[in-house]
């Protein structure tokens, strides 16, 4: 099993101060190394901020590219991969606006945007907002790739350490949490198993496992250099060969194919498998359902089997939402943005993070080859979005207030 990232937060100021940064990346550096030794690959060290709203000094919109450019620069001089701008809120329209500029300027900087959360509830226009971040986004390159560093974000909390959801609690110390690459475990936990109770105590035993050998590097690092750890995210993350892909692991169960029914009770499954095991958690804990990062669920999406509405469905049982799903070029953003209501409403009546990562492709059709020159990626077809621009009330601007469901009570 892989480690995806190494993800540190923290408040870099404005103007950006190189000297916040040292501590956090030697804090990385070393606990890259520490889990090296115990036998883990390490994919990448990542670095997030705080929406730039809510810095120590707050960043205009105008100013998010600059402070892009800066945070790549010091993340290349400190050995860090990859950073992360916190995300756009729903109180400054300009900063969803900000969004394309940010990607434009940079190569190795996500960037998000929140559209709905608890205390504020579902943002029309803030959906709508995201919406045309990605369609803007998405003629960046030829190929639509920038919008894989964008996400738009419904109830997601700071500290989970995927990208590109993650991002720093304003006004908390310096963090780091460890995001694992975990599909590989839910592969191996269902090969030849004789019984779902078999299935479930090897997965959980796997997970935690891992989890009290990553959490005691982590916990020595961290005491080391004075820095607080949240946490492991253990999200069941493929990689597009087949040994370490969630689709596969979900036709294990004795699915014809992944999106035919029978998919959302093999989906809980393994989330029900990941929430009873034991450990120091943070951000999402769940599978990741990512059609260009599974060679079994890119195939199927190719196939016409897996839709955009059977990955809504499973994120009310088990995902992160919806993440790198290929989409004509022509897509509207009114279409897009009935679709993150959806996925809003999901996200706050479930009471669980939720994010879409979507990427039109300019020139492309629903059914038309999709290869991207990119280890990360498999091969797959630009699947059909069945959403129209809304009319009525839910094409406004105003805001959804919905809470958690109510738990069942003995009548």
């Amino acid at each position: 099993m892989n480690v995806r990232a190494l993800t540190g937060f923290l408040d870099p100021g404005w103007p950006l101060d190189p000297r916040r940064i040292d501590g956090l990346a030697a804090c990385l550096t070393a606990l890259r190394a520490q889990l090296t030794d115990s036998g883990y690959t390490v994919q990448s060290l990542r670095l997030a901020t705080p929406p730039p709203s809510r810095m120590s000094h707050s960043v205009p919109p105008a100013e998010r590219p600059d402070l892009a450019r800066q945070l790549e620069a010091e993340c290349f001089a400190h050995g860090i991969d990859y950073g992360a701008l916190g995300p756009a809120l729903p109180n400054e329209p300009e900063g969803y606006a900000a969004v394309p500029d940010v990607l434009r300027a940079t190569e190795n900087v996500f960037a998000s945007a929140l559209f709905a959360d608890p205390i504020g509830g579902l943002s029309i226009s803030a959906a709508l907002a995201c919406a045309q971040a990605i369609t803007k986004a998405a003629v960046i390159s030829p190929d639509g790739f920038a919008n894989l560093r964008f996400a738009a974000l419904a109830n997601v909390p700071p500290g989970a350490p995927f990208f590109p959801a993650a991002y720093h609690e304003p006004g908390t110390l310096p963090a780091f949490a460890i995001a694992v690459e975990g599909a590989e475990l839910a592969v191996d936990a269902l090969h030849e198993v004789p019984s779902l109770a078999v299935a479930r105590r090897r997965l959980t035993g796997m997970v935690e496992a891992h989890a009290a050998a990553l959490a005691r590097s982590a916990l020595f690092v961290a005491a080391d250099h004075e820095a607080r750890f949240l946490g492991i995210d253990f999200s069941l993350a493929p990689f597009p060969e087949h040994t370490r892909s969630l689709g596969a692991a979900l036709e294990s169960f004795g699915l014809p194919a992944v999106g035919l029914a029978g998919t959302a009770a093999a989906a809980a499954f393994l989330t029900d498998c990941l929430e009873r095991a034991q450990f120091l958690r943070t951000g999402f804990c769940g599978l990741l359902l990512p059609p260009l990062e599974d060679d079994t669920l890119g195939r199927r999406a190719a196939e016409g089997i897996l839709t955009v509405k059977d990955l809504l469905l499973y994120s009310a049982v088990c995902g992160t939402g919806l993440d790198t799903i290929p989409l004509p070029g022509d897509t509207k953003p009114e279409a897009i943005a009935a679709v993150l209501l959806d996925l809003g409403a999901l996200a706050l009546r479930l009471g669980k993070p939720l994010t879409a990562r979507l990427l039109p492709i300019p020139g492309k059709v629903a059914g038309d080859k999709v290869h991207f020159d990119f280890a990360y990626f498999t091969d797959s077809q630009v699947m059909s979005l069945s959403a129209q621009p809304l009319t009525g009330l839910l094409a406004g601007s105003g805001t959804l207030d919905l809470g958690p469901r109510l738990p069942d009570t003995a009548a």
